[in-house]
């Protein structure tokens, strides 16, 4: 019988944010695989609790993984946990839980902690549609190609950004997406905990203190598919419109009720114009 893999969620500042269930989990597993161990020892210790532990991070995730699959093929239950929130969203975890999945190993989540999440329901932005992009790319094209593809989304937008490149960040996206409202959830849960809520270019007027986590979320809306449509149809003549519909298959009677509508003019006028079509 294969053991269980525990992807378990830990605080991400205020260590009382740890769920009852987490502990008893932490308390019961076989081995514990962190981040890093000198961290998470801090959070055992709080808990006082002492268990196996075995470092697993993103450099040496390959090995690792094999290593901890093994395990729990040999029956052994193992808690992952990150240094701070839930394993598998901009941490490691990813990785070994595909595996997990191929050897038909029990994957069981234990909810708690999200950064992005209490930074969303908190910003006071839009939660019904949201896309987290992690951490943007360190690699300048890939940085601007994934700020391009941002600038087309019709939602809340949510990244994690370091300290020492927040201004920098705040720059690009000043001259990608203008000068739009932003909120900046820094610290989550500490004692410092902050949200600020101002246009890009007021932020980097008063940035300060740029130490801690930084959460970037702002709303994005871009011209909807048919915005798009009826803005390139305002562009073309009637002629070029007939032509566009006859392209993409519409029927003539269809073609004749679309210009009519989107030029706002009787149906009888075109009708008349594209009699011999």
């Amino acid at each position: 019988m294969t053991g269980k893999l525990y992807l378990i969620a830990t605080p991400i500042g205020n260590l009382g944010d740890i769920t009852y269930r987490a502990v008893e989990i932490l308390k019961t597993v076989d081995l514990i695989a962190a981040e890093d161990t000198r961290h998470s020892l801090k959070l055992l210790n709080y808990l006082d609790i002492s268990k196996p532990m075995i470092s697993y991070h993103r450099h040496n995730e390959d090995t690792k993984t094999k290593e901890l699959i093994k395990i729990l093929k040999e029956g052994k239950n193992i808690g992952l946990i990150t240094d701070a929130g839930t394993p598998g969203i901009s941490d490691p975890g990813e990785e070994i839980v595909k595996e997990a999945i191929k050897e038909n190993i029990e994957i069981v989540p234990i909810p708690g902690a999200c950064a992005l999440i209490n930074a969303l329901i908190a910003s006071g932005l839009n939660t019904k549609e949201f896309a987290f992009y992690g951490f943007l790319p360190l690699d300048k094209k890939l940085r601007n190609d994934k700020l391009e593809d941002i600038k087309i989304q019709n939602k809340t937008i949510i990244f994690y950004e370091a300290p020492h490149r927040l201004e920098k960040t705040l720059k690009e996206m000043l001259g990608i997406f203008g000068d739009i409202e932003i909120v900046i959830a820094k610290e989550i849960t500490k004692i410092h905990e902050k949200f600020i809520r101002e246009r890009i270019s007021k932020i980097l007027e008063n940035l300060g203190d740029v130490k801690g986590e930084h959460i970037i979320l702002f709303e994005m809306h871009s011209k909807t598919e048919k915005e798009k449509e009826t803005e390139r149809l305002n562009n073309m003549t009637l002629e070029e419109q007939y032509q566009y519909y006859v392209n993409i298959g519409l029927a003539k009677k269809e073609i004749i009720k679309k210009i009519a509508k989107n030029n706002k003019v009787p149906k009888d006028e075109i009708y008349k114009q594209f009699l011999d079509k």
